[in-house]
């Protein structure tokens, strides 16, 4: 984006997200660039430009957020997701900052790899987990949550090797596994209960911060798995946002039979990122006086 005229003065432009000024009154040697100035200079905040890059900016910001949830979304449920989507989407910088590097898996043997680039027509172009690169052409890829990735931890390495970035959490996103032998009887979890904050609505800011839904006596996060909702929910001991508050145990809603799902039903998605709520909500308590928490 070029620089606009912004009265008599100064120019403006969008750079790296925000909004910066130059003088078109200073001197400068022949074949040095004009330098911008720290901060908006107060005579030209209120000019239109200025307010009219400032709107795009907030835009641009929602607008990236906006694609990454989406992408998070896919992951989560792992939705297919057509390839011509992407290739839609793709010449989208805010698009492609959340697409590029995340594992995809296409819907023939053989289709799984960090997605590089996508061609006009959908040809997918990916680094396959022994480091080789491919073009691929499936239909529909998903975007697998890193629970069902059975190689983990080979992908990590070779993203660490790569010196890959994702601009969504796929990867290194913390997982948790289910484990063998769980009673059959058993509908709930308490190993990140009893997390205590001096306020209920600090407890709900920080499941906010982290994507949750705090309403009354619970946070909750819905996830779809294997055609069916699942609400994994935790139980909070008041709903009245100046009092203390405190975590309880975690379980999980089936949404369409509005029931409590035994935890040998919970599949290995709902799981992982039920205690991963569950975990970071407890790692957000407060730190007391003495240091410890």
């Amino acid at each position: 984006m070029g620089w606009l005229a912004a009265g008599d003065t100064y120019e403006v432009a969008l750079v790296d997200g925000r909004v910066v000024a130059r003088s078109t009154s200073a001197q400068y040697p022949a074949g040095q660039e004009r330098g911008q100035e720290p901060n908006l200079p107060e005579e030209i905040r209120d000019r239109p430009e200025v307010i009219e890059l400032q709107r795009l900016a907030e835009w641009l910001d929602r607008h990236a957020s906006e694609c990454a949830a989406q992408v998070t979304t896919w992951m989560v449920s792992s939705l297919p997701v057509p390839t011509g989507l992407l290739a839609r989407v793709w010449p989208d910088e805010a698009w492609r900052a959340a697409l590029r590097d995340v594992v995809v898996v296409g819907d023939g043997p053989g289709g799984a790899g960090f997605l590089r680039d996508v061609g006009e027509s959908g040809e997918l172009h990916v680094v396959n987990p022994d480091g080789g690169t491919a073009r691929l052409a499936p239909r529909t890829v998903t975007v697998p949550h890193p629970v069902l990735l059975p190689d983990l931890e080979e992908l990590r390495l070779l993203a660490d090797g790569l010196g890959v970035v994702q601009g969504v959490e796929q990867i290194h996103r913390a997982t948790w596994h289910k484990p063998a032998g769980i009673d059959g009887a058993a509908h709930s979890v308490g190993e990140f209960a009893g997390a205590e904050y001096r306020r209920w609505s600090h407890l709900a800011s920080r499941a906010a911060s982290l994507g949750y839904k705090a309403s009354g006596k619970s946070v909750t996060n819905r996830v779809r798995e294997a055609g069916r909702t699942v609400t994994a929910s935790v139980a909070l001991s008041t709903p009245y946002p100046e009092e203390r508050a405190w975590t309880g145990d975690l379980t999980w809603i089936d949404e369409a039979q509005q029931r409590p799902l035994p935890l040998t039903e919970v599949g290995p998605v709902a799981w992982s990122e039920g205690m991963r709520m569950a975990a970071a909500l407890h790692a957000g308590r407060p730190v007391t006086e003495d240091g410890g928490r």
